[in-house]
């Protein structure tokens, strides 16, 4: 119920009315003035109840007369009345109606009753009540009445004392509350200020309203007090007590900062009275030193007091906080004071409460920024806000270094003794039994054997004192140990707490402006305000220093958990904010520290100590205390949790990790996680620091770059304790993520991250070299990591990160270049694989710089590290095959970077990858890749480690020329775009195109390129290699030659066929011919290849005949270009060496190409006979007809469209030519010049050696003369129109030389027939059939051909001469076949009697045709012939061969029996003269042989035998002899000897007596005996010169008979009974024949033929024969009867007559 409502004032009333009357009551008797002053007064209420409606006001106005009674109530002194009276009066107070006059009247009054010391406590309460409830009283009634609480302050009443004061209190925030409402009434009018005099005296308050007076009169007595001066105001003052003052100074500071600020006049106060007060009274702590004696100084030191000096510095806190802008220069006076009371030489109470006093200051942050713009940042000023930091810092180190004095017991436990008290058995340890637990519960920092307990002091963020709260105490209160650390620790970390935080909001507020800025001004760069910053940072340099050196020496000596974290976290903070500041120093040390303390004491890391040494030369002096940066100690009373290796080079023992250790590494893990943008170069302290954490921890690097707790590799160095088992996969996981996060970096803070991992990588490459330790692959691992998570911005990290990872992975050792490899290929997959945007395929130059450091691999010689570069493409080819477009060349070109010396694994992987290629992405790939395709799959071929992947590689380059063959128009349309480019760009600048073969088109450009390669791959050193590539090579001209255009061919054949066999016939003309043992491994070789030349062999002929091959198919194309002859030429001579090498399958190879490309068909029989002989030789049947095979060793699969292709071009080019060219393949010269390589052939081969029979080295085989000679006739039939004799002459030679070629002895049973068979060889065979041929050619030709006949019949008369002389090569001896040894190397003549006989029949045959030919007849054919015969017949059965005699003498006959007519018709040309003398030599030889028949030869075959002389007699008889005239007679004479020689006896001397009889060729003597008498007395003697030689020769005849008769007839006697040699019977037998013969031819001729004289002698022999007959010898006897018998005829009369005139 409000005081003024109209039932308040009805209750006042009637209140005021019964305590009138109690008060009337109370004083009838003793006090009747005041009874009746008593009455009056409830008159007087009632009164004015009734005249007034405003009745509180009119109460107010007559309030003097109402107070009256009451007060003199109060002046009887009486108690109960008192009581009373101020009962009433304080009622009247609380309904204001006490006006100033009746205020003062009460104040009076109630002095009174104070000086009287009567009713105290009610006096306060009146007092009080008075001026709460209004402003009446003010002024020189105020001041009495506040003198009067002041003086009830000091009674010897305690409760009234403090009744008093409170009451005192109370007053003084009234007067200042009065004051402030009074400046808000005011507050809208705007007074015009007084001008101020120069020297205002400090009573002058004139210009103050009346409550802002009373105010200002007050404080400005309560500073009077404290100084101990008199009050102006308070008058009345007896005592005063300098802390009630102070106390009361420091509230009205505290609560009412803004009288001060606003007014002048008591801002003047302040500066004037309470700074200079406040100072003086701070001496005596101020000179006081702790310990110092007294004696020592002259004048007596006050000592401090406590009470005061608290309350001192509680006023102190108080202007600092409200005061601190108006009171620049003397709160820099406190805080130096301040300062200087942390001192260790000052009380330890003044410490304390210093420092309470310092952590007040700590806990607001915008303060100490005032401090550090007003000081520090200002020229010549003390660096105020430093010195406090620092003092802190030293406060701190002071506590650690020197023991607390005032603790003996715990001085004692830290020396060792075993102290009495908590402290002692907590020091104990393990050793005291279960008490040691307190050292973990208690939290508590001890260093260096100081040990000081932390206790809880304040909330965070609020400074709680205790000391500065102990008004109550006037002794200084003993400090609890570990009380000043406990304040100091919070005071560090409310300081950097609050700087941190106000800092760190500024900071956002101001990057939120600039954001906001660059939105609305994109175009302009944002500028922060200046001097924000500046202060910032002058706040962080000044402070970083201290802070670190007070928390790396908590942190080292923090024993608790949560302590260390607070710390840690400090650190953390200062490190964040320095770094977002930009202030390298401080942030990199506030890392460093917590860093160091991550690792074990002394652990050498020279990041950090290089970092530390930096630090450590600043020595921070503070007011002549040095503060040191104190290196950690290592006797820490941690638990150890974990026991690792070091990571260093030199191996070392093992170390600890303690909890500490680990909560540090984590908070080292956040610091990199949430501030990651700020630490800039920081990083590589960080995370060296980490890289050997996770080292000791033995964590080891997984799948991209994760870690994972793995088992050291060194062994069992490593020991976990369960507790950090637990936590390693969260500290693995926390390192993750931390590398993650890197994703959310700026790119500047990423490079210094990419950067910091790169130099400690290069640290553990360098720690890692020269020993196969396990290197740490920490920052490799996180590279990797790092790389992964920013995919997104790769491009600009790409270049550093992979760059040094190549350089890893050139490192010795294995395991790190492993992980270096693992992390490039990793990345690389990814970058290929991940979503960038724009994708890949349209950001060439991203991809091409993702390939790159893939391509760079290449350069490491390492196996391993090739191995998984080629394992990532091939994995790159299954993934990404298809959009690798610009990447292409950089991936082949790696595939294709293979050196033999790189071992079988890698080439096989590296193959495998180009066979993906090849099989799947030829179509993908741009065109113009194809090439490196050709190249590379080229390359294959050629490595000489794998002889498998060489071949199949050759296989892939035909797969591709497929694929060009199928795609074609595509590709060339593709290259024909991009040529077109290219030029473009070249003619800008200025440049000519330069790409291989350049001229040609581009796609037959990426055929010659193929062609290029294969052709390379046919000169490998590898046999296989080399037939492969050779029969590919080919097989693709062939196959896919007709794409080409035609100035193409002219490339293919010059650069890279005629290139080819030039190569090919060097290596094989140089090649090895030491015997290859086996082919590696247990392969077998066979013994035709088993030299390198051997193997050369093989390729030689494969080439030549491919190339010949080519030439033959593409003829009608070939001979469109240019110079064709010339490539004709070089065809010709390689044909030609090849024909004339030393290898016998190259040179055979060499004449069927010559064969191919003269378009000869070879005839079945002989090829096969060379088939034969090949395997004679041992060559493999494969290599027999190399033309045969058609393509490389695989079957083709190939869509029908293609084929039918195929056969449309390849069917065009078997086709024959289009009409006008078929002048062009009979182009002579062509010809010709395939003649004269086929004479130098000829010849070269042929020529026998000159030297003695050792040194020839090399025969020719005969299936290679075979073959040679079997060209010719198919070449003749081309040249035959110019074919001279000069030709013909060089052609002898050449077959002369190849039949005279002997075989070796080991080929001989193929080739030779076996003895008996009479059959001729290929060779033999191919002779004649050129001769046959040219015979017929001569005899269509014309006339002038005629002339070679006679060469002809001479050439086949050498071969005759065969038959009985085998032709000599050089001088080399040959066996005869019979006695050749097969197993041995000689050389066997072969049996030319069947190819004489051949021969001799040609002759005769050929003969019979031209007889009449004028060349014949002029060339003495015939002659030549009977020459050539001769010898056969001569040697009769010392022929070779039996046969051979035989059919000398049917030719002779038959040759005769044509040309005797055509001699006798020439007769008179004397063309024929010098045959005769031949022929009869030739008779003569023959019927009378010097050999004789073989023992073995039967009755049957001499009378056979015999026969063939009777023929020759015959012939004699009627083609010679008839025609005597026409024969010169010479010639007759020399016949008719003969034919006398023959019918006197012609047995040879070696046969049986049985068989004499027969053998004495009774038959032959017959006939030539008749024939002699038949011509001797032919009626048709022509002349008589015939005639005469006819009886000449018979009379001859007779006279021999006579002489062996009569000799016979003598022996006989003579012998008596001994029988005669068996020679002479026959002789006689013989005669006796021969004698019975003449009669019997006489006896036919005609009478008047005979000579008388012939007669004569006939009788004559009578006698003789009459003797014999005494004879002993049956056959003697029966061959006499006969001879006697026919003289039977002569047994009669002769008629006398007259014959031509003879008697």
């Amino acid at each position: 119920m409000s005081t003024s409502s109209p039932e308040a004032v009805k209750k006042l009333l009637e209140n005021m009315q019964t305590d009138l009357r109690s008060l009337s009551m109370e004083c009838k008797k003793k006090f009747p003035p005041v009874k009746e002053a008593a009455e009056s007064g409830i008159v007087k209420i009632k009164t004015i109840a009734a005249r007034n409606t405003e009745i509180l006001a009119a109460l107010k106005e007559n309030s003097s007369e109402v107070v009256q009674p009451f007060l003199m109530g109060c002046g009887t002194k009486e108690p109960k009345i008192t009581q009373l009276c101020l009962a009433a009066i304080q009622r009247l107070m609380s309904h204001e109606v006490v006006s100033e006059a009746a205020a003062g009247n009460i104040i009076n009054m109630l002095w009174q009753l104070m000086e009287n010391g009567l009713e105290e406590l009610k006096l306060l309460q009146t007092v009080l009540v008075l001026l709460t409830t209004n402003t009446v009283v003010h002024d020189e009634v105020l001041s009495k009445a506040i003198v009067l609480c002041f003086r009830l302050h000091f009674t010897k009443d305690n409760i009234t004392n403090n009744t008093a004061a409170a009451t005192v209190r109370q007053v003084v925030t009234v007067v200042f509350e009065r004051m402030v409402a009074e400046d808000e009434r005011f507050k809208g009018i705007v007074e015009q200020p007084p001008s101020v005099q120069g020297n205002t005296n400090r009573r002058s308050v004139s210009t103050l309203r009346p409550s802002a007076k009373d105010a200002y009169m007050l404080f400005q007595d309560l500073c009077q007090l404290v100084n101990a001066d008199a009050p102006y105001w308070l008058v009345g003052m007896t005592e005063m007590t300098r802390t009630f003052v102070l106390e009361l100074l420091e509230s009205v500071l505290n609560d009412f900062p803004g009288v001060f600020l606003q007014h002048q006049e008591f801002s003047f106060l302040l500066k004037e009275r309470v700074c200079p007060l406040v100072i003086k009274l701070f001496s005596p702590n101020i000179k006081f030193r702790q310990g110092s004696s007294s004696t020592a100084s002259p004048a007596p030191v006050e000592k401090p007091y406590f009470p005061i000096c608290m309350r001192l510095l509680r006023v102190v806190s108080v202007l600092i906080k409200h005061f601190y802008s108006l009171l620049v220069t003397e709160c820099e006076i406190f805080l130096s004071l301040l300062v200087k009371f942390l001192d260790g030489e000052k009380p330890q109470w003044l410490r304390a409460v210093a420092v309470e006093s310092v952590h007040r200051l700590c806990v607001q942050p915008h303060l100490l920024r005032s401090f550090c713009q007003s000081y520090d940042m200002k020229q010549h000023s003390t660096k105020v806000f430093r010195d406090i930091v620092n003092a802190l810092g030293s406060f701190i180190q002071s506590l650690f270094i020197v023991p607390n004095a005032g603790n003996p017991a715990v001085v004692g436990a830290l020396a060792g003794g075993s102290g009495s008290g908590a402290q002692g058995a907590a020091q104990g340890g393990p050793g005291t039994g279960g008490v040691s637990g307190n050292l973990t519960s208690q939290a508590a920092f001890e260093y260096r054997g100081t040990w000081i307990p932390l206790m809880t002091v304040s909330v965070q963020g609020s400074a709680k004192a205790t000391y500065l709260e102990m008004l109550d105490k006037v002794e200084p209160p003993s400090i609890p140990e570990g009380y000043a650390m406990s304040v100091a620790f919070s005071a560090l970390l409310d300081l950097v707490r609050g700087i941190t935080t106000m800092i760190e909001r500024e900071l956002a507020v101001e990057e939120e402006a600039a954001a906001e800025f660059r939105e609305t001004h994109p175009d302009q760069g944002w500028q922060p305000p200046p001097g924000v910053h500046l202060v910032w940072e002058e706040m962080v340099s000044a402070c970083w220093c201290g802070l670190l050196a007070a928390l790396s020496l908590l942190l080292d000596a923090s024993t608790d958990e949560t302590a260390t974290e607070n710390i840690l976290k400090a650190e953390l903070t200062m490190a964040s904010l320095c770094g977002r500041l930009g202030m390298v120093t401080p942030r990199d040390a506030f890392i460093t520290a917590i860093c160091k303390a991550s690792l074990p004491p002394h652990y050498a890391l020279t990041v950090l100590s290089s970092n530390a040494a930096n630090l450590s030369g600043k020595a921070y002096s503070i007011q002549g205390h040095s503060v040191q940066i104190i290196s950690p100690s290592s006797e820490s009373h941690q638990q150890v949790v974990a026991v690792g290796q070091p990571l260093t080079s030199q191996p070392q023992g093992t170390v600890m990790l303690t909890a500490k250790n680990i909560q540090c590494m984590r908070t080292l893990l956040n610091l990199a996680h949430c501030h990651g943008a700020v630490l800039g170069t920081s990083w590589q302290l960080v995370l060296a620091t980490l890289q050997h954490l996770v080292w000791i921890l033995g964590l080891k690097p997984g799948l991209g770059g994760a870690l994972k707790p793995g088992r050291a590799v060194e062994g069992p160095s490593t020991v976990l304790t369960t507790a950090v088992m637990t936590d390693l996969p969260v500290i693995a996981n926390i390192l993750s993520r931390l590398f993650e996060s890197s994703q959310y970096l700026d790119d500047v803070s990423l490079h210094h991250l990419i950067n910091a991992l790169c130099s400690l990588s290069l640290e553990a490459m360098e720690m890692a070299y020269g020993n196969n330790k396990e290197p740490s692959l920490f920052a490799v691992a996180k590279l990797l990591e790092t790389g992964l998570v920013n995919m997104d911005r790769i491009e600009i990290l790409w270049r550093p990160l992979t760059g040094h990872l190549l350089e890893v992975c050139q490192h010795p050792n294995s395991r790190m270049r492993e992980w270096g490899a693992e992390a490039l290929t990793a990345l690389i997959k990814a970058g290929l694989a991940y979503k960038h945007d724009p994708p890949l395929a349209q950001n060439q130059r991203l991809q091409l710089l993702l390939l790159n450091p893939l391509k760079e691999l290449s350069n490491v010689l390492h196996a391993d590290i090739r191995q998984k570069q080629l394992e990532s493409v091939l994995q790159i080819l299954q993934s990404q095959g298809d959009s690798l477009g610009p990447g292409w060349p950089l991936v082949l070109g790696v595939i294709g970077a293979i050196r033999n010396d790189q071992g079988e694994s890698l080439i096989r992987t590296a193959f495998q990858c180009l066979q993906l290629v090849v099989t799947d992405f030829l179509p993908t790939m741009p065109c113009t890749c194809l090439q490196i395709v050709v190249d590379v799959a080229g390359s294959f071929g050629l490595q000489n480690q794998e002889l498998n992947i060489s071949l199949t590689s050759i296989g892939l380059l035909w797969n591709i020329s497929d694929y060009f063959f199928q795609r074609g128009e595509a590709i060339t349309q593709e290259l024909e775009r991009e040529e077109e480019a290219l030029q473009k760009q070249a003619k800008e600048k200025g440049e000519t195109l330069n790409r291989p073969f350049h001229p040609a088109p581009p796609f037959d450009c990426l055929w010659l390129c193929l062609y290029a390669k294969l052709g390379e791959l046919c000169v490998d050193p590898r046999p296989a290699v080399r037939k492969s590539a050779g029969q590919t090579l080919f097989s693709t001209i062939a196959a896919h030659g007709t794409l080409l255009q035609q100035p193409t061919w002219h490339v293919v054949v010059w650069k890279v066929l005629f290139h080819l066999l030039d190569c090919v016939r060097t290596s094989s003309t140089t090649a090895d011919k030491e015997k290859i043992e086996s082919g590696g491994g247990n392969i077998l070789i066979h013994h035709s290849r088993d030299t390198a030349e051997k193997q050369w062999a093989e390729t030689w002929v494969l080439t030549l005949a491919g190339v010949a091959r080519i030439f033959n198919t593409r003829r009608y194309l070939l001979q469109q270009l240019g110079d064709f002859f010339e490539a004709w030429e070089v065809l010709l001579n390689h044909i030609q060496s090849a024909a004339l090498s030393k290898n016998n399958e190259v040179s055979l190879a060499a004449l069927k190409s010559f064969q191919e490309i003269l378009q000869i068909g070879t005839p079945v029989k002989d090829s096969d006979k060379a088939g034969d002989a090949f395997a004679a030789m041992g060559v493999p049947p494969v290599l027999i007809d190399p033309l045969s095979a058609s393509g490389p060793g695989r079957p083709l699969v190939r869509s029908d469209s293609l084929v039918e292709r195929l056969t449309r071009y390849n069917g065009a080019e078997l086709q024959a030519p289009p009409p006008g060219e078929e002048s062009a393949l009979e182009d002579s010269a062509l010809w010709w010049s395939a003649w004269n390589t086929w004479y130098r052939t000829g010849t070269d081969s042929t020529r026998p050696p000159s030297g003695p029979a050792e040194k020839f080295s090399f025969i020719p085989s005969q299936p290679f003369l075979t073959a040679l000679i079997q060209i010719f006739p198919a070449l003749y039939q081309h040249i035959k129109s110019n074919f001279s004799m000069e030709d013909l002459k060089k052609l002898g030679v050449i077959l002369h030389g190849a039949v005279s070629v002997p075989i070796s002895s080991d080929a001989s049973p193929f080739i030779l027939p076996s003895f008996t068979e009479a059959v001729l060889t290929s060779l033999q065979e191919a002779v004649l059939t050129s001769l046959d041929v040219l015979q017929k050619a001569i005899c269509v030709g014309p006339e002038n051909l005629q002339v070679m006949y006679p060469a002809i019949f001479e050439q086949l008369l050498l071969f005759v001469e065969f038959s009985c002389k085998p032709p000599q090569y050089g001088r080399m001896e040959t066996k005869h076949v019979a006695n050749a040894k097969y197993n041995q190397a000689e050389w066997v003549a072969l049996n030319y009697v069947p190819f004489a006989e051949r021969s001799l029949e040609v002759v005769v045959e050929l003969y019979h045709k031209t007889a009449c030919h004028k060349a014949v007849i002029n060339e003495k054919v015939l002659q030549n012939i009977i020459k050539t015969l001769r010898m056969p017949l001569g040697l009769k059965y010392a022929c070779p061969s039996e046969s051979t005699w035989k059919l000398a003498v049917a030719s002779l006959l038959k040759v005769l029996s044509i040309g005797l007519p055509v001699a006798r018709q020439h007769a008179s040309s004397g063309k024929f003269d010098t045959m005769w003398p031949e022929l009869a030599n030739a008779f003569e030889d023959f019927l009378f042989t010097k050999s004789t028949p073989p023992d073995n030869v039967s009755i049957q075959e001499f009378q056979k035998n015999e026969a063939v002389d009777v023929e020759v007699v015959q012939l004699i008889s009627t083609e010679i002899l008839p025609f005597a005239n026409f024969i010169p007679k010479d010639f007759v004479s020399q016949i008719m000897t003969m034919l006398n020689r023959g019918s006197i006896h012609s047995q040879s001397a070696s046969f049986t007596e049985a068989e004499i009889d027969v053998r004495m060729r009774e038959e032959f003597s017959k006939v030539c005996f008749e024939t002699l008498l038949q011509f001797s007395f032919s009626n048709k003697v022509s002349t008589p010169q015939e005639g005469y030689i006819s009886r000449m020769a018979l009379s001859v005849l007779l006279k021999r008979s006579q002489d062996v008769l009569r000799r016979y007839v003598e022996d006989e006697r003579l012998s008596g009974r001994c029988p005669l040699p068996r020679q002479q019977v026959t002789e006689i037998i013989f005669v006796l024949k021969a004698i019975s013969t003449l009669m019997d031819s006489l006896k036919k001729t005609q009478p008047e033929n005979v000579d008388g004289n012939t007669w004569a002698q006939v009788i004559a022999l009578y006698p003789t024969l009459v003797e014999c007959i005494t004879c002993s010898s049956s056959e003697v006897s029966s061959a006499l009867k006969e001879a006697l018998g026919p003289f039977k005829d002569f047994m009669q009369p002769p008629l006398i007559k007259v014959q031509n005139g003879e008697s």
